[in-house]
């Protein structure tokens, strides 16, 4: 199981991630932060890596700083739709694999015209990727689910909503994680790393579009099973 906040058009260790598990779970209750990847994504040239460029989607936060994720709206939807398609098709038009992914955008980007909501459009943007590269998880959200206050109770919580047998966890979480709280619940917190080399250098930093736009939608799933399947054998989920 997963459980990040929406980010749109997500880096490719994100990505990694939940195509490795049966559960992705939105954090879509806590705390909007801004100049995080909630809103934006690096993009970065096929041909020409250190073209470099943010995309973001302005956004306005209703209830100041304390906005949860899923309050957020957008700031101009129809200029923030406009810009995104001009961005996407600049950085990746001339791939072979761009119709492809130009014909699966095309329900994001109706979505600036239907919702306010920013996690809406980043969520769906998710999908996306996930349906192109074959996920065949479940989304849920942590605004419908119950769970304890303190950072790792709610994350233990969340898990344990799905019957989760092993939560898989970045890096970054492992440094904060209090395991005792998922053991006592019987789940086993996975470390998910990825390669550092080849594609992978930049995974922590960029969109998984560039990766998308060069290897295409069937040896992109087929590389991140690949990096799934290398992991700790226990990290089997519900």
């Amino acid at each position: 199981m997963r459980d990040p906040p929406a980010q749109p058009l997500p880096r490719l260790t994100t990505l990694a991630k939940l195509l490795a598990a049966d559960y992705w779970i939105v954090l879509d209750d806590v705390q909007f932060t801004r100049r995080d990847y909630q809103h934006r994504a690096r993009l970065a040239g096929i041909g020409a890596p250190l073209q470099r460029q943010w995309l973001s989607i302005p956004t306005h936060l209703p209830g100041g700083r304390w906005t949860a994720i899923r309050n957020a709206q957008i700031v101009d939807p129809m200029r923030s739709r406009r810009r995104t398609m001009q961005m996407l098709r600049q950085y990746f038009g001339s791939s072979p694999h761009w119709p492809a992914l130009d014909q699966a955008l095309a329900p994001v980007l109706d979505l600036f015209t239907t919702t306010d909501k920013t996690a809406d459009v980043t969520e769906a943007s998710t999908h996306i990727l996930l349906d192109l590269l074959g996920w065949k998880g479940q989304v849920l959200r942590s605004s419908q689910l119950a769970a304890r206050p303190g950072r790792t109770q709610r994350l233990a919580d969340l898990a344990a909503v799905t019957g989760a047998r092993s939560y898989l966890c970045g890096t970054g979480g492992m440094t904060y994680l209090e395991t005792s709280l998922f053991t006592s619940c019987g789940i086993t917190i996975t470390p998910f790393r990825t390669p550092t080399t080849g594609g992978w250098d930049s995974g922590r930093a960029f969109s998984a579009l560039r990766a998308l736009m060069i290897l295409g939608p069937t040896a992109l799933a087929d590389a991140l099973r690949a990096v799934a399947a290398n992991q700790d054998e226990s990290r089997t989920v519900a």
